[in-house]
């Protein structure tokens, strides 16, 4: 499509003009001809089916009749004018309604003449009427735009009292398409077209405005979606190639004295099967001197840390440093003493950097990256300053990677020249579809198997009314040593509401668990990071049997003695937070708990979750239900949401299209790797001139 009529203003096509195209650009965002011809309609409704008036359903349902007008009538009702229509097919009669701006109907209308009337039903004991219908000649219709699906477009109240209604948008997009013919061009290949049985773009473009048949109207969503998913998918093909062909890495050849020493005299439990694999993908990647650039998801207490520890052994053990970025202090110090803890035994030198490390201490730890001495560094964004320097870092781990932006782990990539390896990890198991739309330049590994000997976790649902009970279990938990978690919700947009809440459940909980027989501590947002920590330290350490809490306490805090976890208001969290949550306990040897407290009435989806948490374990499969119940923008955070932003594909529903789109992303860079051939023309044709794809036109120019 030439570019330039593209991004011409819509003031400018036939029938808006200024006043409208400001309207258009206020109320639904459009400004240009591309934003007009990718405006699709939402829903269709059939033009091609006439009912009976005897047939009729008996709900308010949209229908459309062939018949004729037998009266016309004004009346007044509540001091207010209206105009009365008898309308009859050979089966029965319905009412025409008008309330208001009927003069021109009571003018124009003829009786005896065959009318196609269309509108919403409403019924009045067995009396069919229609408010305000579409009403057109038997023969103007006949005579119509060549279409019996009709589009439906979004629209707004301001809209349609100026008049842009559907019958604006459907006439202004019709003469637009038909003035486009020879503009709009195709941006696929034949290959793929053929391939996967795709219609071209500008029948495609027409039938999804102005169907012509069910059939087409199928045909026409298969295609521009899949047309959506391949650009999306060769753009993370394309970045990816890249990186492979252009970012030299540090080659990671031998496995030496640490790892080996480690493996055969200090490894606490035997590795699982999936540990073992994801441990060789890590080595083959450094083996071949491109940089890696990896995602490790897996389950809570799959044992990412384990495999995180040993693939940095392998770099030192090669003469190069590694470090954690973690997204809290309480998770950085987590892996830092479990990390001490695993390495107590090998001369290695290990160093934690957060905010709260002194100013002496941080010119030590400075010293020492510098120097080398160093070899694993543990921290949070304090590691990103530009203070901090590596002799020779090798490996970048980032933990809970969701929580950074991009810009952030960026300065973390370079800390050296060449970058160094990456490896990302999180234990928000990401859905394949979702993975691949958000992830798609990233190789992905991960470890669903869990540790043997892992006591599942019970999981219960209790309502508000069983408040007393659950309090009874609690104290007979404590009674037996064990600890406890009580968490509440922290929502963005109420933060006043949740910090209310929480306030209210610490008081309750102490009115119910008194000093000096209980000890309780605190945890939330608004504390500062020392005082956080001291409390977080006194529940460590057994000083405190409850820690009510806001969800700072979802990811990294390990303690195995904390065998309850009572999340309150269960059915405000998505199913991934809950089982995040969940993985708090039944980290030690003794059986856990994990207790979802909700309101008495509950919504339809809201039971759904919480029943889906009760019944399923796995986090893999709560995942793809999440995804399901919220969708992906929800599902991964406000920061993510942007990514997947389609017009027309679903990543849920359209599995297969994404699927397919991937593969042929890939098939054609395999053979193909920078489009020169001439059948990939209309591809490249498309990266340098469309808006949403030249940002891919550095990866083959």
């Amino acid at each position: 499509m030439n570019n330039d009529i593209l991004n011409q203003s819509i003031e400018f096509i036939k029938g808006i003009g200024p006043a409208r195209s400001k309207l258009l650009s206020e109320e639904l965002n459009l400004k240009t001809v591309k934003d007009l011809i990718d405006f699709y309609p939402y829903r269709y409704i059939d033009r091609s089916r006439f009912f009976k008036i005897n047939e009729l359903p008996k709900n308010q349902s949209e229908v459309q009749i062939v018949g004729k007008i037998k009266s016309v009538k004004r009346t007044k009702v509540r001091f207010r004018n209206r105009l009365n229509c008898e309308f009859y097919d050979d089966t029965g009669k319905v009412d025409l309604i008008w309330y208001r701006g009927f003069n021109w109907v009571e003018e124009s209308i003829k009786t005896n003449e065959e009318y196609v009337i269309y509108g919403k039903l409403s019924w009045f004991g067995n009396n069919p009427s229609i408010a305000h219908p579409e009403i057109k000649t038997k023969d103007s219709f006949n005579r119509n735009i060549p279409r019996r699906l009709h589009g439906i477009y979004s629209s707004t109240e301001k809209l349609v009292n100026e008049g842009v209604t559907q019958k604006y948008f459907v006439k202004i997009i019709y003469n637009l398409l038909n003035s486009l013919q020879n503009q709009i061009k195709e941006n696929l290949s034949y290959n793929i077209l053929n391939k996967y049985n795709l219609i071209d773009r500008y029948k495609a473009i027409v039938n999804i405005h102005l169907p012509e048949s069910q059939e087409l109207l199928s045909g026409s969503t298969k295609r521009l979606k899949f047309e959506e998913l391949f650009f999306n998918q060769l753009g993370f093909q394309l970045s990816k190639n890249e990186r492979i062909q252009k970012l030299n890495g540090f080659k990671f050849e031998k496995v030496g004295d640490h790892l080996n020493e480690f493996y055969k005299n200090n490894l606490p439990f035997e590795l699982t099967g999936d540990q073992k694999k994801v441990i060789k993908e890590i080595r083959n990647d450094f083996r071949d001197g491109k940089q890696m650039n990896r995602l490790l998801q897996g389950d809570v207490g799959s044992g990412k840390t384990i495999v995180s520890l040993m693939v940095m052994l392998i770099a030192i053990d090669n003469g190069f440093q590694s470090c954690i970025l973690a997204p809290t202090e309480i998770l950085a110090n987590q892996h830092f003493k479990s990390i001490m803890e695993l390495l107590s035994e090998l001369d290695v030198k290990i160093d934690l950097l957060t905010g709260s490390v002194k100013a002496k201490d941080r010119k030590l730890i400075h010293r020492d990256l510098l120097s080398g001495k160093t070899k694993i560094l543990v921290g949070t964004h304090a590691i990103l300053e530009d203070i901090v320097q590596f002799k020779n870092l090798g490996l970048s781990i980032v933990d809970e990677q969701h929580r950074f932006g991009v810009a952030q782990r960026a300065k973390l990539w370079k800390k050296n020249t060449p970058a160094p390896h990456v490896l990302v990890m999180t234990a928000t198991p990401i859905p394949r579809t979702l993975a691949m739309s958000l992830y798609g330049d990233l190789d992905i590994s991960s470890i669903k198997e869990l540790p043997p000997g892992r006591i599942t976790t019970k999981t219960v649902h209790k309502y508000d009314k069983n408040r007393l009970s659950v309090f009874k279990f609690l104290r007979d938990q404590i009674t037996r040593g064990r600890q406890v978690y009580l968490v509440y919700p922290l929502i963005n947009e109420s933060e006043k509401l949740d910090y209310k809440d929480l306030m209210d459940g610490y008081e309750s909980i102490v009115r119910e668990f008194p000093r000096p027989d209980f000890q309780v501590s605190i945890v939330h947002g608004k504390m500062k990071s020392k005082d956080k920590d001291f409390e977080m330290n006194r529940f460590i350490n057994k000083e405190t049997q409850i820690l009510v809490s806001t969800t700072v306490i979802e990811v990294g805090v390990n303690v195995p003695n904390a065998s309850v976890m009572v999340i309150e208001s269960a059915e405000r969290f998505g199913l991934s937070q809950l089982h995040q949550l969940r993985g708090r306990v039944g980290r030690g040897n003794e059986e856990s708990y994990c207790v979802l407290m909700t309101k008495d009435k509950l919504s339809e989806e809201s039971k759904i979750r919480v029943d889906t948490m009760v019944n399923v374990s796995d986090g893999f499969k709560l995942a793809e239900v999440d995804l399901k119940l919220r969708g992906p923008g929800d599902m991964m955070g406000t920061r993510q949401s942007g990514v997947l932003k389609f017009k027309l594909a679903d990543i849920i529903y359209d599995s297969e299209i994404l699927n397919n789109a991937r593969k042929s992303a890939y098939e054609l860079l395999e053979s193909d790797p920078r489009l020169i051939k001439k059948e990939n023309y209309p591809i490249r044709h498309e990266i340098s001139t469309s808006s949403n794809s030249k940002n891919l036109w550095r990866y083959i120019s």
